[in-house]
């Protein structure tokens, strides 16, 4: 019976890369972001062009992607919840409310109803069944100009384990993991490195990384989340992190 992946945030960075682990392994996927990847395309996977701060159409774009699936249970099937953003680097007095709400929206908000719309629709599937939620560092410590970021990503961690304490009551539930993936080379780390330090104190370390070879590669980023999907030694709630060179 086929596997199946549904990733938020496919079409680059972190998610491409998981993209290519679960591909390796014989999944069919499906990628919601704001933008179609022609790579990805030629690779099989199905693209949804779809903006997750437009919170009350995530629920019929996941309906219409079990459509697609048909009725029969796969042997296994994953959501990752990858889309992100840092927002505005600033102090928060600094941040303009329009920026604040859609990075809660897409930080947040999405996962939540992504998260209730994935258990809904799979509930009656007797088969292997997780989310992962891709968290940050940040999530567990302050940064100076983050507030949002790092906030959003707390709230995301404690999403994670309040659903595996539900699922865990629940016969065929749903096993939860939030993955923090390290510093890895992608365009936001090309923002953080264009900020200005009045706005960002902790730059001149973003920089060393880059400058030092110190950035975890989204390939392996993404080999490493499949291998934690696949672990089942790893509990539902955990809160985990990619090994790498940061």
């Amino acid at each position: 019976m086929k596997k199946i992946l549904i990733i938020t945030g496919g079409s680059k960075g972190i998610g491409k890369g998981i993209i290519g682990a679960y591909l390796a392994d014989g999944f069919s996927v499906y990628s919601i972001a704001r933008s179609a990847n022609v790579e990805l395309t030629k690779l099989g996977v199905t693209q949804i062009e779809f903006d997750l701060t437009q919170v009350d159409q995530i629920a019929d774009t996941f309906q219409s992607i079990f459509a697609q699936m048909g009725n029969t249970a796969p042997e296994k099937i994953t959501l990752i919840n990858n889309a992100g953003t840092l927002g505005q680097i600033a102090r928060l007095e600094n941040v303009d409310t329009t920026t604040i709400s859609a990075t809660f929206s897409l930080n947040l908000v999405a996962p939540f109803i992504c998260c209730s719309s994935f258990i809904n629709l799979t509930k009656n599937w007797s088969c292997a069944k997780t989310i992962i939620n891709i968290t940050s560092g940040a999530a567990l410590k302050p940064y100076f100009g983050w507030s949002a970021y790092c906030s959003s990503k707390a709230a995301l961690n404690m999403l994670s384990q309040t659903i595996a304490l539900e699922q865990m009551e629940m016969d065929g539930g749903v096993k939860v993991l939030a993955i923090a993936p390290g510093v890895v080379d992608t365009d936001m780390q090309t923002q953080i490195r264009s900020t200005d330090e009045a706005d960002f104190k902790d730059l001149k370390r973003f920089v060393s990384l880059k400058e030092d070879g110190g950035l975890n590669d989204a390939t392996t980023v993404g080999q490493e989340i499949w291998r934690m999907d696949h672990d089942d030694s790893l509990v539902s709630g955990a809160i985990l992190r990619v090994a790498g060179k940061n």
